[in-house]
């Protein structure tokens, strides 16, 4: 029982960190959230009923526990820039990398600027490679909803993107 655990916490650990870590900004904290979640999923295991996939459900726990979180907190700021080593190319030159860090600047920050249903089911789809299935799930949304937030979503982080950036045509370089 003790390897299951083990193992089930290495398959979907670092799935699971950088959600949070993407939601709250902070490694410490997203640390113990994704300990505190994985302790309400054990603790709730046979309650599982498979809807989904474990990791899907997963993902479901950790926004509830970083929502809380949040509430706990009072926090309304999801992401804050700070760090700075997120950039991972093999051999960059150093116009490459301060180019790349102030496009994910850019982005993280019009990211920040959505509303928060946007900002959930973009980071859901797009970052973390969820289906419209596993992010109707997640987010108790119907797959039509998520779909429609979608297109909105993208619509909205290019205005703000674009927008911020300075770019009147909407060219530029895809990130």
């Amino acid at each position: 029982m003790e390897e299951d655990v083990e193992q089930f916490y290495l398959d979907n650990s670092d799935t699971v960190y950088r959600f949070i870590y993407l939601l709250v900004r902070h490694k410490e904290t997203a640390e113990d959230l994704t300990q505190e979640t994985f302790y309400k999923a054990l603790k709730s295991f046979n309650h599982f009923n498979h809807q989904s996939s474990v990791l899907t459900w997963l993902l479901k726990i950790a926004r509830n526990v970083t929502y809380d979180h949040f509430r706990r907190k009072r926090i309304i700021q999801f992401f804050k820039w700070g760090n700075e080593n997120d950039i991972d190319t093999l051999n960059p030159s150093p116009e490459n990398v301060i180019e790349k860090r102030e496009d994910l600047y850019q982005l993280y920050a019009a990211l920040n600027n959505l509303k928060k249903d946007y900002r959930d089911v973009l980071i859901l789809r797009k970052v973390n490679e969820c289906s419209i299935k596993e992010t109707a799930y997640i987010l108790g949304w119907t797959e039509a909803k998520v779909k429609t937030k979608m297109t909105r979503g993208f619509d909205a982080l290019k205005k703000e993107f674009y927008g911020k950036a300075g770019f009147i045509n909407g060219s530029v370089k895809r990130i």
